[in-house]
């Protein structure tokens, strides 16, 4: 293959890594660049043995350097914040009857919460966050109002 079209590969690929950031096509656009230079130079041999090699170095690029990116551009932590989030205590923003879900507010952020407790919890009453479910936090009342 002909080493501009590694390049054009390249660059498709960090196109999709910047629109996904998910940390994955952009290794394999490293891999493609390699490749590109590879053939460029006249060490491209057959098209099978670029593919290896392409294969080869991406995820030799992936296995080494994609855990330290995520923790220097702190994308490590941001689940475990969010799940320390349990066991918390927000305040209701308004009534929120058994079974019902609501708004509550905790750390600064309003977030729907469902009520997953016999009883209701009124608008500026503090509830315990029990667990995470998706993008909702199940709750019930809490012992203490102020």
């Amino acid at each position: 293959m002909a080493w501009w079209i590694w390049i054009l590969i390249a660059l498709v690929l960090l196109a999709i890594e910047w629109l996904t950031t998910t940390f994955h096509p952009g290794f394999f656009a490293f891999g493609a660049i390699a490749v590109g230079i590879l053939v460029a130079a006249g060490f491209g041999g057959p098209l099978w043995m670029q593919l290896i090699v392409f294969a080869l170095v991406s995820m030799i690029f992936m296995l080494i350097f994609r855990q330290p990116l995520r923790e220097k551009l702190g994308l490590e932590g941001m689940s475990k914040e969010i799940e320390s989030i349990a066991s918390e205590k927000g305040i209701a923003l308004e009534t929120i009857a058994p079974g019902a879900t609501g708004k509550i507010e905790i750390r600064g952020t309003s977030w729907n919460g469902r009520n997953e407790g016999d009883l209701e919890i009124g608008a500026g009453d503090r509830c315990s966050i029990d667990r995470i479910e998706g993008l909702t936090l199940v709750i019930f009342p809490s012992i203490d109002k102020q």
